[in-house]
Order: structure tokens, then C-alpha cells, then sequence
């Protein structure tokens, strides 16, 4: 184990491991970014970002990152690759087991790790993640204009992203492999009533078909009549099997947040994993967790909106919080001034 101690330690590269790095070496405090086993997270799978304040024309979600990376190592920033597998949290300095067999100490640490959309395993969603496949209507439903498109799931997410594709496409068909919902009553009324929503229950995705040159051009579903048709086919039952023409397909079957390394810790979290963040005495929000230098931005503490924008935002309220508290550490309350440009 090094004898060195880092002052920041920021798990995770994406959007808001990114905006907190450059506002921590803005600040001299020499930030080491984790940038985990997917580099540049989620982000790295949209081709195109319409929605991202400052281009106009959009930008490549893997040119967002890449940017973000080049502005935090032109302030000093440092990256290193590896994730963290466990965390000692309970006293100064915070220690790191890392996946590369290290174990690096730090006095501030920023959970920047983000939640993983859960895919459902259909032939060439691999290839076609990004090219007319997405976890995320709201970032990608204008590319949708026109098109008939599936929803995958029976949540309130499901819901809302089919309810917001109706603005862009044509159809919106609600693929459930059971004939009941788990949404909340008023988002299924809401979507069972809409003009431009279909329901297929008792029905999955096997396949998605076309290619990142033509995008997505069709899908195999496959239903039973008592629900769960891959499970009933291995069981030997017959299914009905077709194939559809349609422009995109969401998959909105939920998100798993990438917390793992935070269990046995006091770090407090949701049932689903999510990291809770904390209000201060006036009860606005901040990024600090229930651990004394722990603090959390992003999708990792964020089970609503999951925006670039907002995890940017949130990336740069935890390298504030944790320079703030590195001062409360160091016994001095002088302010560190271009932090706050």
C-alpha cells in the first residue's frame, strides 16, 4: 500500500466523474479519477447529444467525453485505470482496494460511478446499442421522428418513455412479457390512454434487426398466452414467433447503480442501491453522503432524471462539498477562490 494520501479520489469517468475532476483541479487539489471498466460511462453509447447545453449542432457522446477528459488534464487532473472492489470509509484517511491489487488512501472521495441500464439480452442489441437501440427516450427520442418504436418493459419508466416518444413518433408499441403492469395506476392509465400507445402483453424481444450503417429496421417478438415466452420456449411449449418493422426500440426494464464497492461501509443507500445525498442545515442539497468525505454525483445518486446536464451539475456541487470540507480538515475556512468561477 502507498504512504501517500491523496487529497480527492473521484470514482468514475462519466459526465459527472468528468465535471468534478476539472472544478477539483481548478482548485489545486490534484484529483485522481478512477475511470473504472467502462470508461466515460453510459455516454460513451449515444452517437448523438442534442440536448447538452453549449453545441447547437449536437455532439458525439464519445466527443463529450473525450472533451471533458482533455479540459480536467489541462487543470491537472490525473487518470488512472481500475475500479474500486472495497472500501474502508470509516476513518481518516479513507482507504481503496482497487481492482489492479492496490490500495490507495485519500481524504475525500467522490462516488461518481453511475447506474447501468439493464439490457434483455436480444440478438444484436451489442451491435446496435446506440444506432437506434437506447436506454433513454428523453436523450434520444427527436432522432425518432416518424418512426413506429418498441418500449421493453412495464414500470412507471416504462410508461414515461413511452408516453414522451409520442411527441416524436408515429406508434409507440409496449412490448410486456406479462399481461399486467408494475407501474403505479396513474402512469399505466395515463399510457393505456394515449391514442399513439399499443400494448403487446405476454410478449418479448428476441431480436433486433439492421445494422449502426441503417440503424434499427425491425424485431422478432415472441409471445405466449400465459406470459414469459422465452421461459415457457425453453420449457419445450410452443410460442408464436414474429417479426415486425419498426425504426427504434427503448429499453426501459430499470438501472442497476454501481455501488457494489460500498457495501459494509455507512454510506446510506436506497433499496435499489441508489446513494442517498444529504441536505444542509437550511435543507438545501448537497453531495455529501452519511460518510464524513464521502460524497456522491450523478446517475449514482440519481434514479430520476439521469441527464448528462444534471450528473455535470451534480459533479461539480461534490468537488465544491469535498474542497469545503477538505478546508474544515486543514483548520482554516479560506476560501479557495477559483473554485467558484
Amino acid at each position: 500500500m502507498s504512504t501517500d494520501v491523496h487529497d480527492l479520489v473521484i470514482a468514475g469517468s462519466g459526465i459527472a466523474g468528468l465535471s468534478a475532476a476539472v472544478y477539483a483541479a481548478r482548485a489545486d487539489l490534484n484529483p485522481l479519477v478512477l475511470e473504472g471498466d467502462e470508461p466515460g460511462g453510459q455516454l460513451t453509447l449515444t452517437t448523438d447529444v442534442e440536448n447538452y447545453l453549449g453545441f447547437p449542432d449536437g455532439v458525439g457522446g464519445m466527443d463529450l467525453i473525450q472533451r471533458g477528459k482533455e479540459q480536467a488534464e489541462q487543470f491537472g487532473a490525473r487518470f488512472r485505470h481500475g475500479r474500486i472492489d472495497n472500501a474502508a470509509l470509516d476513518d481518516q484517511p479513507l482507504e481503496l482496494s482497487l481492482s489492479t491489487n492496490e490500495t490507495i488512501r485519500t481524504r475525500t472521495l467522490v462516488v461518481a460511478t453511475g447506474a447501468s441500464a439493464r439490457w434483455v439480452g436480444a440478438e444484436n442489441e451489442d451491435e446496435l446499442m446506440g444506432y437506434g437501440l437506447s436506454t433513454c427516450a428523453t436523450c434520444d427520442g427527436a432522432f425518432h421522428r416518424g418512426d413506429d418504436v418498441l418500449v421493453i418493459g412495464g414500470g412507471d419508466s416504462a410508461m414515461e418513455e413511452a408516453l414522451f416518444l409520442t411527441k416524436f413518433a408515429d406508434s409507440v408499441t409496449v412490448v410486456h412479457r406479462r399481461d399486467d403492469l408494475r407501474a403505479s395506476e396513474i402512469m399505466a392509465d395515463r399510457a393505456r390512454d394515449h391514442d399513439d400507445i399499443v400494448f403487446q402483453w405476454n410478449t418479448e424481444l428476441e431480436a433486433i434487426h439492421g445494422s449502426p450503417e441503417e440503424g434499427v429496421t425491425g424485431a422478432t417478438l415472441v409471445t405466449h398466452p400465459d406470459g414469459y415466452p422465452t421461459e415457457k420456449s425453453e420449457s419445450g411449449h410452443d410460442i408464436n414467433r414474429e417479426t415486425v418493422d419498426i425504426g427504434g426500440v427503448f429499453y426501459a426494464v430499470g438501472h442497476t447503480p454501481n455501488t457494489g464497492f460500498l457495501n459494509g461501509t455507512g454510506v446510506e443507500r436506497d433499496e435499489r442501491g441508489y446513494v442517498f445525498t444529504q441536505t444542509d442545515d437550511t435543507g438545501r442539497p448537497t453531495a455529501r453522503t452519511t460518510v464524513a468525505g464521502v460524497f456522491a454525483a450523478g446517475d449514482v445518486a440519481d434514479p430520476r432524471y439521469r441527464q448528462a446536464i444534471t450528473s455535470a451539475g451534480t459533479g461539480s456541487m461534490a468537488a465544491l462539498d469535498a474542497q469545503d470540507f477538505l478546508e474544515t480538515l486543514r483548520g482554516t475556512d479560506e476560501p479557495t477562490p477559483t473554485t467558484r468561477a
